[in-house]
């Protein structure tokens, strides 16, 4: 892939990726297999939150995304508070530098226009900003591919994601209340399409069906505290969550059910680990997943998932394999309802494990039918990427890549 004169088009990525989420992981994953298949003479690197796991995972060049080496970790002393505030200037200069050096940035999917986890306005939503508005001064088109967006309460950081939103040169949804809320904000998406979430352009195995007796069951399970205007409720909504899902996975190990645990962060460990503890059952097993591959697997080896995280949903759906939703925001009830499966919803901050199973039980018995429903869906994700992939690249590359592209097309 060639510009104008004649070099390669260079491509950065930006975002949370190698940094413990899977989702996020995954979202660069399909896009750096975009980028290979359609553009595969394109220098790629990113900007990323772990450039080691990039570089050694994908094998690009990665920088750091912020100066500040603490910036995710709480800042008490003087010292840290000092650094923090130094980074953000920094920040500026480093983020513009890293944007001049190309010709198209690509932030792949992830939740970047939402708030629905904790988040405070000078972290990742002022990264996002300073990406954006360096994009626009210095001519480099920012492509938001497959975005996630929700409403925001918070004044700072709303006002960051719209300008963030404004500033972009392309902008393209994983669901229909992603741009709902993003016209909500003053956003004009009239020229904004919604397409499946980029994690269904990634390979997969097929299910391998129900088995006789019943097989096992997969729970995705998440260090979930509500979202950003929980705060105040934060360890309440982690307590009943973390009880009803306990109990929940107990009432599978007394019908003989074996359980295989999966997380979608670092940061869910200590959850498996509570449920093991208080099960106390060799029914009960962690998956040890480092990449929505790796889960793909686990669920389609299962009869049932039940799962909390929006990617462990989307591997499980995308896997072919029957799946209840611990739903805790609007993308993944718009998800579960995309793929055929709207009835099968539970609210994570309000588990009722008595409810849950029953919710359960009923999955199970249409399981061959919706295995076939999500057989249909899937192929039509599959066909609707490709034309965000399409669209892609006549938005935002180089006009000498379209004719180059063009010229070898069979």
């Amino acid at each position: 892939m060639t510009s104008a004169d004649g070099t390669p088009v260079r491509v950065g990525v930006f975002g949370l990726l190698g940094s413990g989420n899977l989702g996020n992981d995954g979202s660069l994953e399909a896009v750096l297999g975009y980028l290979r298949a359609e553009h595969p003479e394109a220098a790629v690197d990113a900007l990323c939150g772990g450039p080691e796991v990039v570089e050694a995972r994908y094998g690009i060049p990665a920088t750091r995304l912020h100066w500040y080496r603490g910036e995710y970790r709480t800042a008490s002393r003087a010292g840290a508070i000092a650094g923090k505030g130094l980074g953000k200037l920094v920040d500026v200069f480093r983020t513009a530098a890293w944007v001049r050096r190309h010709d198209v940035v690509i932030v792949p999917g992830m939740g970047v226009l939402e708030a629905t986890l904790p988040l405070r306005p000078w972290g990742f939503p002022y990264s996002l900003f300073l990406l954006c508005a360096s994009g626009r001064l210095l001519r480099t088109r920012v492509a938001l591919v497959g975005v996630g967006a929700a409403p925001i309460g918070d004044r700072a950081t709303r006002a960051l994601v719209r300008w963030s939103a404004r500033l972009a040169a392309y902008r393209s949804y994983r669901d229909a209340q992603s741009r709902d809320a993003m016209r909500a904000m003053g956003v004009d998406t009239a020229r904004d399409e919604v397409y499946p979430d980029l994690a269904f352009a990634l390979p997969t195995l097929p299910a391998t069906g129900p088995s006789d007796p019943p097989g096992p069951v997969c729970v995705g399970v998440m260090d979930f505290h509500g979202g950003n205007d929980d705060r105040a409720r934060a360890d309440e909504i982690y307590r009943r969550y973390l009880d009803g899902t306990t109990r929940f996975v107990r009432s599978l190990v007394e019908d003989g059910r074996t359980v295989r645990l999966l997380t979608g962060d670092a940061c869910d460990a200590p959850v498996v680990a509570a449920i093991i503890e208080a099960v106390n059952s060799p029914l009960v097993t962690a998956a040890e997943a480092a990449s929505l591959a790796d889960l793909m697997k686990e669920t389609a080896a299962a009869d049932t998932v039940v799962a909390t995280r929006y990617h462990n949903l989307i591997c499980a759906l995308k896997a072919g394999t029957p799946t209840l939703a611990l739903s805790y925001a609007a993308k993944s009830d718009a998800l579960m309802d995309r793929m055929g499966l709207a009835e099968y919803c539970h609210p994570a901050r309000e588990i009722d494990a008595d409810r849950l199973l029953e919710q359960f039980r009923a999955l199970e018995k249409r399981s061959a039918d919706l295995r076939r429903t999500l057989a249909e869906r899937n192929l039509i994700a599959a066909g609707q990427l490709q034309s965000q992939f399409s669209e892609l690249t006549a938005a935002v590359f180089p006009a000498a890549d379209h004719a180059h592209t063009l010229r070898e097309a069979p």
